[in-house]
C-alpha cells in the first residue's frame, strides 16, 4: 500500500495543494465577470421617438484593449443587427465612448452586448428594451 494512504493527513494536503489553484482561478473569474459592472456600461439616452446607445469603458487607471458592441432591434419598422468593433486606449479616471448606435423606439425592442478585452480579462455588459 503507498504511504499516502496509510498517511491521510499527507494525502489531505496533496489535495489540497492540487486543489487550490483550481479555487484561484475560480476566484479570479468571479471577480472578473464583478468587475464587468464597474468596467463596461450601455448607457440608454432617449429622445424624441429615439433612443440613443453609447457603450461606455469606465477606467480606473489606463488601459487598451478591444471591444465589440452587438445591437439587435426588432419592432414594427422592421429589425437589424448593428456590430460595431475595434481598439481603444482609455485615460485613467475618465468614461470613453466606443461606440453609439441611434435607434428608432416606437413599437421596437432592442438588446446590446457590449464585449471588452483587457490584457487577458473579458467583460461583458447587456442592455435589454421591451417594446412600446
Amino acid at each position: 500500500m503507498p504511504n499516502s494512504v496509510k498517511h491521510p493527513r499527507r494525502l489531505l494536503a496533496i489535495l489540497a495543494l492540487v486543489l487550490l489553484p483550481v479555487g484561484t482561478v475560480t476566484a479570479m473569474t468571479t471577480a472578473s465577470q464583478n468587475d464587468g459592472a464597474q468596467i463596461c456600461e450601455i448607457k440608454a439616452t432617449p429622445g424624441g421617438a429615439m433612443v440613443r446607445l453609447d457603450a461606455l469603458i469606465h477606467a480606473d487607471k489606463h488601459v487598451g484593449g478591444t471591444y465589440t458592441f452587438h445591437v439587435e432591434k426588432s419592432g414594427d419598422a422592421g429589425s437589424s443587427t448593428i456590430n460595431q468593433s475595434g481598439d481603444f486606449d482609455a485615460t485613467a479616471g475618465h468614461s470613453a465612448i466606443l461606440s453609439s448606435v441611434s435607434l428608432d423606439t416606437k413599437g421596437a425592442e432592442y438588446e446590446a452586448t457590449l464585449d471588452v478585452v483587457i490584457g487577458d480579462k473579458s467583460f461583458s455588459c447587456t442592455k435589454q428594451i421591451g417594446g412600446n
